[in-house]
């Protein structure tokens, strides 16, 4: 294996522990008033996948749009549950995000920074500049740039999955009053749950949508998807 693909591997595992498997387990065996009680195991939880998030945020040193979101997203979550509102707001709050990257991926494309390219093209992992010299001397810019709408359409097809799947999960599972052990109990499955339910669902959508993309890249320029690779 190599130190790239460790890399990739280690930081996955991070990702998943802080975001899920301690929330999860806070959330389910701290919650009883003898342990943590509801609203501190609740605040603990929700500590990890924020101070995680703000973590990778310091190390990048550059804002990404979807992390800040996701920051936030737990934010509303948290503040939600402690001042103890109505379950279906949070219903409405799962379902809004990713609802709202949607939009913002159709919108964008019609501006200058579509959002669909910085997903789906990493630098790190293509070399742009010769994609985008290799587009202009084929005049292919505005082939490619049709191309790229077509992603739009299945990013922001994954993200309303989501959204869809976001809502009627939490519906379904948080049926308990906000601030009691059982509320948290509910929160930490559909914590747990998230991955396979929603993530996995959603990741294949967005491979279909780089597999489309990159097999364009080598019809589109006439050369093959290896000589844009970095090495």
């Amino acid at each position: 294996m190599s130190q790239t693909e460790k890399k990739k591997s280690s930081g996955f595992l991070v990702n998943l522990l802080f975001n899920i498997v301690i929330p999860t387990l806070i959330l389910s065996k701290l919650s009883e008033e003898h342990q943590l009680g509801p609203v501190w195991a609740l605040v603990a939880a929700l500590a990890f996948p924020v101070g995680f998030g703000l973590w990778e945020l310091q190390q990048s040193k550059k804002v990404n749009f979807l992390s800040v979101l996701g920051v936030i997203s737990v934010l509303l979550t948290g503040g939600m549950s402690l001042l103890q509102l109505d379950p279906a707001y949070i219903a409405i709050k799962e379902a809004a995000v990713p609802g709202l990257i949607a939009v913002i991926v159709l919108v964008s494309q019609r501006s200058k920074y579509p959002l669909v390219k910085k997903i789906l093209l990493n630098d790190e992992l293509l070399d742009l500049a010769k994609l985008d010299a290799c587009l202009k001397a084929n005049s292919a810019e505005q082939l490619f740039a049709a191309k790229l709408q077509n992603c739009a359409y299945l990013v922001a097809g994954a993200f309303t999955l989501s959204s869809v799947l976001n809502y009627g999960l939490a519906k379904y599972l948080l049926v308990s009053a906000p601030g009691t052990p059982a509320f948290n109990e509910e929160l930490a499955q559909m914590t747990a749950m998230s991955y396979p339910v929603i993530v996995l669902p959603v990741t294949v959508v967005l491979m279909v949508a780089i597999f489309y993309l990159f097999s364009q890249i080598g019809k589109v320029t006439g050369e093959s998807l290896e000589s844009f690779l970095r090495q």
